[in-house]
């Protein structure tokens, strides 16, 4: 089983913080993860974790490809495609065309597709079975609703029309209002039950220029096990506990159960902690009386970014909220989690049970969040960006052998997403280090169960959402990145070395010592001590990325793509830095 969850700060985890901080407390503050500290404690907790985009999508893209971003042409919400003759199958196909019978409940959004002429992008059935958790159950009017784009057609056109809010309540009442229209104004009507509805669930929005109406805290209408999440739990039980028989979704329609003469590959993905933030009033209750520390941010802070993440900030501001706005953003967060907790021990005793009941042996594999999640550090409530806040993660693998895998270990080396296939090949009995497999970009990480040695000096990213095009490096020591292309969005690799040859002040450097600096908070790529540093991370990076296999596509076609090979094998996962333009410190 791989579980997934949305836009999750690894220190929503007391064994995570325990492991980092020495204390069940994040450094914000109260957290609870009893069910998920459990699944720590029988297997192990690697704290070092990070994504390779902090955004959904392509994040989710190269944890099914096992695939960087910039070798699989996916740095956003592209909708891409397994036509390129680039491309390689995902981690499920392998799986399925070896025995598995492979199912995914609640959030898919790995934004990878079949598709053809005419024919548009459709299902690329990584999958055999799928529990969409819009388009099988919100649609069905199953788990709590919110958000809605209606659309009209209009001379034989779709047209959107804006954003329309569904408030379902217990008894199965569901209000609607616009917080947003393509045309005209918003009725008189529709402000007031706005109003109404945000006063009674005290729904707080981020107000941010990017997007004002997002939702980063409120009370969920529907109780614990009526959201969205906890139905989702319930189709992944349907399916395991009526294994071999025919069984009713909870929208009406007949299923089979899991098919168990074969293994299983189940992918089980929460949309919760992403937004709307809207916790079950049976966590909220707790959260809300906790008092929580607020990420230090200043103007020197912020004068010392390059622009790209100065819009960053910018867009994603929330150092203009009140002191009483910026807690409950805070507590909602942290009680949303805490709800995530309970679904997740539920699917993991069920998920147990099922391969008790088989006489099958079991691992789990637990990646928290898709990415990470901003709670103040840097001045905003989001992710996107290249901070540690929106990059780092944290993996728990367990398994039924603890022979395979060992129990109750924290591995604090460098790991990467893109490390999350070949484990999961790895541990179905597939060596991956057949030439076959040399297209994964990462590592099985049972590699590591048994030894304390790095194997990466560093993880990478680049995605191109909200302010551009930006890579990005980290080491033990430092956080590096930098603008990969030029902001007007060249395509097919055309003057694919304009990051490397641009002006220093054009590259829009970051550069953070992670000795002296870890949270990040002064950039010092500008700094005259540091200057040579960070030009050399620049060629490391930039001829990485730009040069060792980066593709772009155009992903309207069949296979129309450019590669880029310039600086091919310069990806050596080693950082052999000149000792003297290291700036040396005291502790």
């Amino acid at each position: 089983m791989w579980i997934i969850t949305d836009d999750h700060r690894p220190d929503a985890l007391a064994c995570y913080n325990e492991a980092v901080y020495d204390k069940k407390e994040s450094p914000l503050g109260f957290v609870s993860s009893p069910n998920i500290d459990r699944l720590a404690d029988e297997g192990v907790l690697f704290t070092n974790a990070y994504c390779n985009a902090p955004v959904c999508g392509p994040s989710r893209g190269s944890m099914i490809s096992g695939r960087y971003p910039f070798r699989t042409g996916h740095f956003a919400f592209d909708l891409t495609h397994q036509n390129p003759d680039f491309v390689r199958p995902s981690f499920p196909q392998v799986l399925q065309k070896t025995g598995y019978q492979t199912a995914q409940f609640g959030k898919t959004g790995e934004y990878i597709y079949k598709w053809g002429p005419g024919q548009g992008f459709h299902n690329a059935e990584h999958y055999e079975y799928i529990v969409h958790f819009k388009h099988s159950l919100q649609k069905n009017n199953v788990g709590d609703l919110w958000g809605h784009n209606p659309y009209e057609i209009i001379n034989d056109k779709v047209v959107y029309q804006g954003t329309q809010e569904n408030v379902k309540r217990p008894d199965g009442r569901i209000e609607k209002y616009y917080v947003h229209k393509r045309s005209g104004e918003i009725s008189t009507e529709d402000i007031k039950k706005k109003k109404e509805i945000e006063k009674e669930f005290e729904i707080l929005r981020s107000y941010t220029r990017s997007n004002p109406n997002l939702i980063i805290g409120g009370e969920n209408p529907m109780p614990a096990n009526q959201t969205i999440d906890a139905k989702i739990v319930d189709e992944f039980q349907l399916y395991l506990n009526n294994q071999d028989a025919e069984f009713t979704t909870s929208w009406g329609k007949k299923e089979k159960g899991a098919n168990s003469t074969k293994p299983q590959l189940i992918n089980l993905a929460f949309h919760l902690p992403h937004t709307p933030v809207l916790p079950p009033k049976k966590y909220r209750d707790i959260f809300k009386k906790i008092k929580y520390t607020v990420p230090n941010f200043d103007k020197e802070e912020y004068e010392k970014l390059p622009p790209q993440l100065k819009k960053m900030h910018d867009d994603m501001n929330m150092t203009n909220m009140t002191d009483k706005e910026i807690q409950q953003a805070i507590q909602d967060y942290y009680a949303f989690c805490a709800h995530g907790d309970e679904l997740i021990g539920e699917a993991i005793t069920t998920f147990k049970e099922y391969c008790k009941k088989n006489n099958q042996e079991y691992v789990i594999v637990f990646t928290v969040g898709d990415h990470g999640w901003h709670l103040g550090e840097q001045g905003i409530e989001a992710k996107f960006s290249p901070w540690q806040q929106s990059t780092n993660g944290a993996i728990i693998i367990a398994s039924s052998d603890k022979t395979k895998v060992p129990q109750g270990k924290v591995k604090k080396q460098l790991i990467e997403y893109v490390d999350i296939a070949p484990t999961i090949l790895s541990a179905s009995g597939i060596d991956v280090s057949n030439e076959k497999y040399e297209y994964l970009d990462g590592m099985s990480l049972s590699n590591l169960f048994f030894t304390e040695k790095e194997q990466k000096a560093y993880t990478l990213g680049e995605t191109k959402v909200v302010v551009g095009p930006r890579a990005y490096l980290r080491s033990n020591d430092f956080a590096f990145s930098m603008r990969s292309r030029p902001m007007n969005e060249p395509v097919l690799n055309k003057n694919v070395r304009w990051g490397l040859e641009c002006s220093l002040e054009d590259a829009e450097l970051a550069l953070y010592d992670l000795r002296t600096d870890p949270l990040e908070r002064n950039n010092v790529a500008y700094d005259p001590a540091y200057k040579e540093l960070a030009i050399w991370f620049r060629n490391k990076l930039g001829n990485i990325v730009l040069g060792d296999g980066r593709v772009e596509c155009d992903w309207s076609k069949a296979n129309t793509y450019s590669l880029s090979n310039f600086a091919e094998g310069s990806d050596d996962k080693v950082l052999n830095i000149p000792q003297k333009i290291i700036p040396s410190f005291s502790n």
